[in-house]
């Protein structure tokens, strides 16, 4: 079969053909490190990773970017309510924390939890403060061919020009008339609503870090016009798949288009989008309080159960957590692992090729351990149809589990090398097998945990007992015990886990 993908552009399920043969482009939208990461990022990370697995295995040399939007107005406004002078006890000194700062440790969130889930690298993983120059020359390319407009208020901004660019909506099949005023920028400055910022102008107030020297004023660079950069530097004018999650196609996706394509680049073949995250058929949100993080999964349950759940429905669907989710991915991958270990040792494989947990490593997706089966092959090349190829897993499981019991060893063996291929392209093995409680996943545990401590500590310096007790509870209910005392904030995992301490000043 050959390869197809759904293009949200045409919204239509096209062949995959490369841009250059034999190799695939990819670029999907990383982090804005404002917070820590939530249930979202960690299901749109999964899904484009099982996408470049896949397209690894089947031949592609694959060249993968993820960026990471590491300036941003809520990036600025985080760094500004971490100092809270009105509750700050008299003579005590408490720093802010500077915007890049408080980036940067929630981009090492973002990494620990990429890495205990087996969420592979990417080949380039640009940061936007990085590419501040490349932006400059889209937007002047952008002005040159009148799409766009420095602010005439000299507050230094400068604008994308949507009514110049007639195919403006294209993406999510909108017209301007229909579309919401940009939020992005004071309106003062446009000449229409909807135009978004390409360019902010430095604000009396914001830290002089937080800008550079542009042809139109200091300032820093308008959320939408990161991506474009980064991609185009990387990956060229014209390239195969840009992919996210499907709340970032208006205004973020659509916007990139129109900016790209109005200064003259290809831009993307195909728009992928993965679906949302649903607490039993509820949207999530932290006002209800039915937000599940992946810290407070990873305590529950084993990273591989964890990326078993959160990769096993077909990425354009809805995932629904529920409080019996993890059990039952649980029982799954418990039933492969189980087949896995009886059929290595029926054959008298050489567990030190494992990594502990009855899971093989391999290298590029699939290789160490021959083909998967045509009937996984099929569903994955129908647009990454990842419910259909587990139940080609499950069948191949229970088909090995029978010679087995007949005491068929060249089909059981048969079976164990599709099994390890399969686990491999979906990248069950690459996720950590080990409980949380062992040296490398409580590292990233760790990460993960100490940032809601620190979110809490925040709270209580202002004094919002509500926000702290609330933190304290999530934490609680994902089995992660916290103590306070003169010296800070100390939290555990309770059993099944076992028990360990850190500690975090207040």
């Amino acid at each position: 079969m050959t390869l197809r993908f759904y293009d949200s552009a045409t919204a239509e399920v096209r062949d995959f053909v490369p841009l250059e043969p034999g190799k695939a482009s990819v670029y999907y939208c990383g982090a804005t490190v404002q917070g820590s990461p939530h249930v979202g990022h960690v299901r749109s990370a999964i899904v484009f990773d099982q996408l470049t697995r896949w397209l690894a295995y089947r031949g592609y040399e694959t060249t993968v970017v993820r960026n990471v939007t590491d300036i941003d107005d809520k990036i600025l406004a985080k760094s500004e309510a971490s100092f809270a002078p009105d509750f700050v006890p008299e003579g005590t000194y408490i720093p802010r924390e500077e915007w890049f700062a408080l980036a940067y440790r929630y981009e090492q969130e973002f990494e620990a939890a990429y890495e205990v889930l087996g969420v592979q690298r990417p080949t380039y993983e640009p940061r936007a403060t990085g590419h501040i120059t490349e932006m400059h020359e889209l937007i002047a390319r952008l002005i040159e061919r009148g799409h766009a407009y420095p602010a005439e208020d000299g507050s230094g901004d400068v604008y994308f020009d949507v009514r110049s660019w007639p195919e403006y909506g294209s993406l999510t099949h909108q017209r301007i008339e229909d579309m919401q005023a940009a939020a992005d920028a004071d309106p003062r400055g446009k000449r229409d609503p909807r135009d978004f910022a390409l360019w902010k102008g430095h604000k009396q107030g914001e830290p002089e870090t937080a800008s550079w020297p542009s042809p139109w004023g200091r300032g820093r660079p308008g959320w939408h016009l990161e991506c474009s950069a980064m991609a185009t530097k990387y990956l060229g004018a014209r390239f195969d798949i840009h992919g996210g999650g499907l709340d970032l196609r208006f205004p973020h996706h659509e916007n990139e288009l129109a900016q790209s394509a109005a200064a003259g680049d290809g831009f993307a073949n195909f728009w992928m989008h993965n679906g949302m995250v649903t607490y039993e058929g509820e949207k999530m949100s932290k006002s209800i309080g039915n937000v599940i993080a992946p810290a407070e999964m990873l305590a529950l349950a084993s990273p591989r159960v964890v990326r078993y759940y959160l990769g096993q429905a077909h990425y354009r669907s809805v995932l629904d957590y529920r409080p019996t989710s993890l059990t039952e991915a649980a029982a799954a991958v418990e039933r492969i692992d189980g087949f896995i270990a009886k059929a290595s040792a029926r054959a008298g494989e050489d567990f030190a090729a494992y990594d502990g947990g009855g899971s093989p490593r391999a290298g590029r997706a699939g290789e160490a351990h021959g083909s998967v089966p045509e009937a996984f092959a099929e569903a994955m090349d129908d647009d990454l149809n990842i419910p259909q190829a587990l139940a080609v897993l499950h069948e191949t499981v229970r088909r090995g589990n029978s010679a087995l019991a007949d005491g068929d060893a060249e089909a059981s063996s048969a079976a164990l090398a599709e099994v390890l291929a399969m686990t491999a392209v979906l990248g069950l093995d690459a996720a950590r097998s080990d409980a949380p409680s062992s040296d490398s996943a409580h590292r990233a545990l760790a990460v993960l945990v100490d940032a809601q401590l620190g979110a809490r500590a925040a709270a209580r310096a202002a004094k919002d007992w509500a926000a702290a007790d609330a933190i304290r509870d999530t934490l609680s209910a994902a089995g992660i015990a916290v103590e306070d005392s003169a010296d800070g904030a100390a939290w555990s995992l309770a059993a099944p886990h076992t028990a360990q301490t850190n500690r975090m000043g207040a």
